[in-house]
């Protein structure tokens, strides 16, 4: 299960340390968001590293390029194996950002976040973007790409147009993850375009993260092994 990587969306270090080490050894590395990295700051990364676990520094660098190319440095430094960008920072800060992991001595990995998965095409259009979702993520990814990024981030729903223009080399990260009949989840979920573990890989993703359905279960290694239980065979991501 190399390529699930297990958000973890929780409040303290203690708890995302449990988990982590609950899950170890099952599942193939850790995502730290804003939400737990503003708690307990870049120590809990580096704690991790140190633990030999796989980081995937979830921050959505988002600034002028100077400032993005500062930070992934300094993702670097703390150990994160793979950051995120935004993809509509535009091309000189998406250049930024992959060369800076490339002059870092542990040279994570950068993908450009697309469109985020609570989005949908009314919500797109507030924010002054009037192309269809497939067609924006498309663009995204294409800019990302072509500035250098490893890969890029985007909903499952688009994974196979993705995987049809891109080729086989980018990495596709995917969140909406979720399990059942269509990938919904039960209960309050922010996340609007979703699919399942088995249904993202068909389609062509190379990590998907998964949160809630696993740090949320009452047992989280088993919601984790019943996920990968899904997930079909496919070639190791770097």
């Amino acid at each position: 299960m190399n390529q699930l990587l297990v958000a973890l969306d929780v409040d303290s270090r203690a708890h995302a340390l449990d988990l982590a080490d609950q899950l170890r050894g099952t599942v193939g590395g850790f995502k730290i968001g804003s939400r737990l990295f503003t708690r307990e700051g870049p120590s809990l990364v580096t704690a991790l590293a140190d633990r030999g676990d796989r980081v995937f520094l979830d921050l959505k660098f988002h600034d002028i390029p100077s400032v993005v190319g500062d930070a992934v440095r300094a993702a670097s430094q703390l150990g994160a194996w793979m950051v995120t960008v935004h993809g509509s920072g535009g091309q000189a800060m998406l250049r930024a950002a992959a060369n800076a992991a490339r002059e870092s001595e542990r040279v994570p990995l950068v993908v450009a976040v697309t469109v985020l998965t609570s989005m949908d095409p009314a919500e797109l259009a507030r924010i002054g973007v009037h192309r269809e979702i497939p067609e924006q993520v498309e663009a995204l990814a294409a800019l990302a790409t072509a500035s250098g990024c490893d890969g890029v981030v985007a909903s499952p729903r688009e994974v196979a147009r993705l995987r049809s223009t891109l080729g086989p080399a980018p990495i596709i990260v995917t969140p909406g993850i979720r399990g059942g009949p269509g990938g919904g989840m039960a209960g309050g979920d922010d996340q609007v375009r979703t699919l399942t573990a088995a249904d993202a890989l068909s389609a062509g993703s190379s990590y998907l993260v998964v949160g809630r359905p696993i740090i949320a279960a009452p047992e989280p290694l088993e919601a984790a092994r019943a996920i990968g239980a899904q997930m079909v065979s496919l070639p190791a991501q770097p």
